[in-house]
């Protein structure tokens, strides 16, 4: 197990929105300072995210193109075996990825041979040196001790949005189900991935909410992942506009400044970024990319352009774990 971070602070509503207003190059120059004090200055982890169980989702989250209430271009497929996802983490570890996770199209996990599958899954992502994580959704306190028994070092499970614009994007979970499910993962011993997505009709005040209860947690979460829509035909958020990059460099000023020791992942939308926009979300904190041409079912940069963008930068990737 990691060690224990310190308690967190508790910041206030008013906290966090003074810091969504301040001038960005204010803002930028204090996220600077947090990073460089708590991480390597040039370091950016590649992670790579693999679909195991596309589609046929019961859950109606209203960005998800895998959801069964809507009519979408992504369809219900078979589960993968796990030959298939060991040869996929396989060439993620020669393409530089240091962390696999797996994803399952479920409301909740449920104990028998598919979740039998997916222990054995990250039995082998684990034997090939990668670290592991997966998002299934809703699990049980022992289930994520099954998990936690496999190797499994990270649980992938957003919050989205506040607790108040919640509802308005998911009717079929509670935010607090949500909660419930990270309280799990945290006994169990498995580091926390939680973050959200911007561009979903939400107010400013619902950017720094989920924010806010994020950094409030007891523990924080190890990994953040801040997300913009990418808006998929046949979901209601299909029309929505395009998220302005600068938002998202501010979402994730404000995450590195609230959660100093959290690793900021750079996730969905960067196809709709510039270089120059994601080297400025880069400056702002984030120490860490989805890497590989899909992130589930939606599009992603390739491989060759990260590299590249990386090595322009006179950046460098993360090293695997000894």
């Amino acid at each position: 197990m990691p060690p224990a971070q310190p308690q967190p602070p508790r910041y206030t509503r008013e906290h966090v929105r003074s810091l969504y207003d301040r001038p960005l190059f204010l803002l930028l120059d204090e996220a600077r300072a947090v990073h460089r004090a708590h991480h390597a200055d040039n370091e950016v982890q590649l992670c790579t995210l693999l679909s195991v169980k596309t589609g046929g989702c019961p859950e109606n989250c209203s960005y998800c193109p895998q959801s069964s209430h809507y009519d979408t271009p992504v369809g219900a497929e078979k589960m993968l075996d796990v030959e298939q996802v060991k040869a996929s983490a396989r060439r993620a570890k020669e393409l530089g990825s240091t962390r696999f996770c797996m994803g399952a199209a479920w409301r909740e996990v449920k104990d028998g041979p598919a979740f039998d599958r997916v222990l054995e899954m990250v039995r082998e992502v684990k034997g090939l040196g990668l670290e592991a994580c997966v998002t299934l959704g809703m699990l049980t306190g022992e289930q994520a001790q099954k998990l936690k028994d496999a190797g499994l070092d990270a649980y992938n499970h957003n919050l989205d949005t506040s607790r108040e614009h919640y509802r308005s994007i998911i009717s079929t979970r509670t935010f607090d189900d949500r909660l419930r499910t990270l309280e799990n993962v945290r006994q169990a011993g498995i580091t926390v991935c939680s973050g959200g997505i911007i561009g979903m009709g939400e107010s400013i005040d619902d950017r720094c909410e989920m924010l806010r209860t994020l950094a409030n947690l007891e523990t924080q979460p190890e990994s953040v992942p801040i997300n913009a829509l990418v808006p998929v035909e046949g979901t209601p958020l299909a029309d929505r506009p395009p998220v302005d990059p600068l938002d998202m460099v501010r979402m994730i000023a404000i995450a590195r400044i609230l959660m100093p020791r959290t690793r900021v992942r750079l996730s969905a939308g960067r196809q709709s970024l510039s270089r120059e926009a994601q080297l400025l979300c880069m400056l702002a904190g984030a120490n860490s990319i989805f890497y590989g041409e899909k992130l589930l079912t939606v599009g992603n940069p390739e491989e060759e352009a990260d590299l590249s963008l990386i090595k322009d930068a006179g950046l460098v990737t993360m090293a695997p774990a000894v």
